[in-house]
């Protein structure tokens, strides 16, 4: 039930606002949460950390601790971190700049294990930020929409299996590979064997949620040579279920869809933007002439 859609343009551009745009015509698919991933500019010199800290009034507190972590594993604060303004706040959502020569997975999991921290994404030019509530709410509180960017993912979530909080609310990030997200809508049936094949290679999960773990999955494929397009086709048959996903990455965003196709995906482009969605009037959302769209069905494989 949930929805889905995506943004990909040829010049850097408002993405924030047209995702924001496109998850308000989907809230009639779920309101549980909503999310962003979103790309702006890529740099080598920075990673960009997004994550949450749960109690707000120990903030500074767990800063410092954050912050200490990273320098233990070799890296360090290259700007100060920022976090919402939000008055009456439980938590709080931070921003960090850190160096990028770090192992991602490590500081992941020394900050996770601090307690009372979510790590929600790592990237050069990646920033996943998702909260409870519908798109408008999300927006507010984070400012979606002054983001540019050149491409993006959105997602507003009907839960049906797992529970309603940030933690499992989408977009995903492919923990530990930075500047790898996901959005899904879907069921995954042999979620539980692919995650002990991939935690026996060493890879840890931030959810029990299925997304997650396709995010996981292609990023590990690319890691032992497949392409973007042999990742996502291969998928296809190693994962059991009904699924569409789009999966993004600093080039642009991949969709695959399950051999019975049950999920919707439609898409129209013109000469400066490509936009996908669950639904069509996601779509006219950015593209309000009238445009030609394309449906995707079984077993489908499409890169923008």
């Amino acid at each position: 039930m949930c929805g889905i859609g995506g943004v990909k343009l040829t010049q850097p551009g408002p993405i924030g606002e047209e995702l924001v745009q496109m998850m308000t015509a989907l809230r009639h698919r779920g309101t549980d949460s909503t999310g962003f991933a979103l790309y702006g500019p890529w740099r080598e010199d920075r990673l960009i950390v997004r994550l949450r800290v749960a109690e707000r009034e120990k903030l500074d507190a767990k800063l410092n601790e954050i912050e200490a972590e990273l320098q233990k594993a070799g890296g360090q604060f290259v700007g100060p971190p920022t976090w919402d303004k939000t008055e009456r706040a439980k938590d709080a959502f931070v921003r960090l700049e850190v160096s990028p020569d770090i192992d991602v997975q490590q500081v992941t999991t020394a900050w996770i294990a601090l307690g009372g921290v979510e790590v929600h994404s790592f990237g050069h030019s990646l920033e996943i930020v998702k909260d409870v509530g519908d798109a408008q709410t999300v927006a507010a509180r984070h400012n979606i929409r002054d983001f540019q960017g050149t491409h993006g993912l959105g997602h507003c979530r009907l839960a049906t299996e797992t529970e309603v909080d940030v933690a499992h609310g989408h977009p995903f990030w492919a923990r530990p590979f930075p500047d790898v997200s996901i959005v899904h809508n879907g069921q995954i049936t042999n979620y539980y064997k692919s995650r002990r094949l991939l935690e026996q290679e060493g890879y840890q999960f931030s959810s029990d949620n299925d997304s997650e773990l396709i995010s996981v999955f292609i990023a590990d494929q690319m890691k032992h040579g497949k392409s973007f397009a042999e990742a996502l086709r291969y998928s296809i048959g190693a994962l059991d279920g009904v699924f569409t996903y789009l999966l993004s990455i600093p080039e642009g965003i991949g969709l695959a869809k399950d051999r019975l196709a049950i999920k919707p995906m439609i898409s129209a482009q013109t000469e400066t933007v490509v936009v996908m969605a669950t639904e069509e009037q996601a779509i006219r959302q950015v593209l309000r002439e009238e445009i030609n769209t394309r449906s995707y069905g079984q077993g489908e494989v499409v890169i923008w």
